[in-house]
């Protein structure tokens, strides 16, 4: 902790901070608060606790970490808010920083709620992560339910999302869905499907298939990329079925999915590629949320995923933590790695 305050600068225009910290100091949050409201001046903070957190100088997965970024906005251009104190009405929100309760029920629901009230339907942020409590901040320390900052349109962010995963050849429709069962595509056994769409190597070994492919769903026909990766949980040879860890409905398109090293680099490259491009001038801050199964589960190290950030955008003053769940636009996604830029 004092080794945080010692680097921490002293900003006289700073008027809101993001704070992110790994589960060894849950217990010391609020003494953690208290502290950099003295050092610092600000008075509003928003974050989450993460069991690791990211940061400009690298990532800390599974071992003790604070991450901090100052920000100094117009006065009037947001508000913090949670279950205990609501968005104002009147406020114009533009976009939101917004962070969750892993145990809150029906959080999809919640989220797509929120990105109502929004606007511009910029939601970005993640879903706290402990081995014990999950901790929220937004002015103290809360559980439970969600919370963070929302901004009007002066204040310009710009969110990228990057799954992991690269597209296999070919696009389907999902034509018979109960639930999280997909019992076929394009009027076929989804099995058969799946198994054609492998390959003959993976095809021929359905366990290895399933733990390597996944599915992505999609309203968009005409966008491949804009899916929601689901796992597969679980087929059924005899009855040609697919589960997943999500509902499906007949009529979504559905893509299959490679999720390995080489996809998961390669797809954050494109996000960061993509979202640079789409900058109208350098960004000023980021923060990034990243799935707590990615790092060096996912990568070669727990600090890949900033090194690339680094190498696409410069040195640029960046916040975060790995999370149990991320936040885009309106949708709750699951080994996802989530860029916001102030802009």
């Amino acid at each position: 902790m004092r080794g945080v305050l010692a680097e921490l600068p002293r900003l006289p225009r700073a008027n809101i901070g993001f704070l992110y910290v790994s589960d060894h100091f849950s217990d010391a949050l609020d003494q953690l608060l208290s502290r950099l409201r003295q050092h610092t001046g600000v008075l509003e903070w928003v974050g989450a606790s993460g069991v690791g957190v990211l940061g400009t100088r690298g990532a800390a997965l599974d071992a003790p970490g604070i991450s901090v970024l100052l920000g100094a906005f117009p006065l009037d251009s947001f508000r913090v808010f949670s279950g205990r104190k609501p968005l104002p009405r009147d406020f114009p929100a533009y976009a939101a920083l917004v962070h969750a309760d892993p145990l809150t029920p029906d959080m999809a629901e919640l989220v797509r709620d929120m990105a109502h009230k929004v606007r511009g339907g910029r939601l970005a942020g993640g879903v706290a992560c402990a081995r014990t409590q999950a901790w929220q901040i937004a002015d103290g320390t809360l559980i439970g339910g969600l919370s963070g900052v929302a901004f009007d349109d002066r204040i310009q962010t710009l969110t990228g999302i990057s799954q992991g995963c690269q597209p296999l050849p070919g696009s389907w429709r999902v034509t018979r869905a109960q639930d999280n069962l997909i019992e076929q595509i394009d009027s076929r056994p989804a099995v058969e499907v799946f198994r054609e769409a492998a390959g003959p190597a993976l095809g021929a070994d359905l366990r290895r298939a399933v733990s390597t492919l996944l599915v992505g769903l999609s309203e968009d026909d005409a966008d491949r990329r804009q899916f929601t990766a689901r796992r597969i949980v679980a087929l059924d040879v005899r009855t040609g079925r697919l589960a997943i860890n999500d509902s499906a409905q007949s009529g979504q398109s559905l893509v299959f999915l490679r999720r390995d090293e080489a996809a998961a680099r390669a797809d954050l490259l494109r996000m960061l590629t993509e979202l640079r491009n789409a900058c109208p001038r350098p960004p000023r801050g980021a923060l990034y949320v990243s799935c707590a199964s990615r790092g060096g589960i996912m990568f070669e190290r727990d600090d890949s995923e900033v090194e690339m950030i680094r190498e696409t955008f410069g040195d640029i003053p960046l916040a975060g933590f790995f999370a149990a769940g991320e936040i885009a636009g309106d949708r709750l996604y699951g080994q996802t790695g989530c860029l916001t830029v102030f802009v």
